[in-house]
């Protein structure tokens, strides 16, 4: 009878401690922490000209430490400078197209168009007056028909010159067309878009590191083509890293993102680094083909990433490390 009771009581125990390792079997000795395990990551970056021109320098190699915004590669720079300044001169020389015709006409011009007119007047008269008098002489035979019919032809002559006169003063005191004005504006307009377009290219021909970082892989060489879909540099972001680990479907609603955590690693042991969840899987790494009970439903697991800081960058790709997410109270 004693050997049953104490069959029963270890029976039980061991159920029990069976349930208790299910639940919180990845806490770790507390139940208020989660404890997963995965290995280091790094976030990379490729970094490509964006531009089509043969590369003039590149600045760093593999292993070297860049800071965000310092000059990684550059690009040859004599076409697109010459581009630039061709472009610089067309907003130059439309500039003064625009003014001119918004400024309207000057007075000098208006005097001078004026002047045209009074000319044209002048000679119109004394052409005239020429005229009249062969054509009074012609009867006594002291004028030929010659001379009359080219008196004829210089006032009529005189009369054509003093109307296109008159019109170019007309025009010149209305001033020029709004239409012209706002084709000479739209004109400018589109030489700055390409002027500025061209000094975009310019500055695209400097690569620099968007991040703090690493490289990991120098891709192309001097003298060799860059273009967008080459990248020249890939860069290892170094701070933050992250912890890829899974997390079972149990734990899955107890864990969310921004929840603190710590990793620890077997290479420092006893340093902890401060991380938290920064991304949740929302499917499950292994899924069985068909899900029919509770204890299958039970083995799928989630990829969970658990950002982590290492201003020292001590941490290295790939190396293992258990991360602890410590739950809320209510949790």
């Amino acid at each position: 009878m004693k050997k049953a009771i104490i069959f029963i009581a270890v029976a039980v125990a061991i159920a029990g401690g069976a349930i208790y390792w299910r639940l919180h079997g990845s806490a770790g000795t507390s139940p208020n922490v989660i404890q997963l395990y995965g290995n280091l990551d790094l976030r990379q970056v490729n970094l490509a000209f964006n531009g089509n021109e043969r590369i003039e320098t590149v600045e760093v190699k593999e292993g070297d430490r860049v800071q965000e915004g310092q000059v990684v590669g550059t690009l040859e720079t004599k076409r697109l400078k010459a581009t630039a300044a061709q472009a610089k001169a067309k907003v130059e020389a439309q500039k003064h197209v625009f003014e001119r015709l918004k400024n309207g006409t000057r007075p000098q011009e208006i005097d001078q168009a004026r002047a045209n007119v009074n000319a044209a007047k002048a000679d119109l008269t004394n052409s005239r007056l020429n005229y009249e008098r062969l054509k009074k002489s012609e009867g006594g035979g002291a004028t030929s028909r010659q001379d009359l019919d080219a008196a004829q032809a210089a006032f009529e002559v005189a009369e054509a010159r003093l109307r296109v006169n008159q019109k170019a003063l007309d025009l010149a005191v209305i001033g020029p067309r709004q239409e012209d004005i706002a084709e000479a504006r739209a004109t400018l307009l589109s030489n700055e878009a390409g002027y500025e377009v061209a000094k975009q290219d310019l500055a695209y021909a400097t690569l620099v590191s968007p991040t703090n970082g690493v490289v990991q892989n120098r891709i192309l060489e001097p003298g060799e083509m860059a273009s967008p879909q080459r990248p020249v540099l890939s860069i290892a972001i170094t701070d933050p890293k992250w912890v890829r680990v899974y997390a079972e479907e149990p734990d899955l609603g107890r864990i969310h993102a921004g929840m603190t955590a710590t990793v620890t690693t077997d290479s420092f042991v006893g340093k902890q680094y401060e991380g938290w969840v920064g991304f949740i899987s929302p499917v499950a790494s292994f899924t069985p083909k068909t899900v029919e009970t509770t204890d299958l439903r039970t083995s799928l697991v989630y990829e969970v990433r658990v950002f982590v800081k290492d201003p020292a960058d001590e941490l290295r790709l790939g190396m293992p490390a258990t991360v602890n997410i410590g739950l809320r109270t209510e949790d």
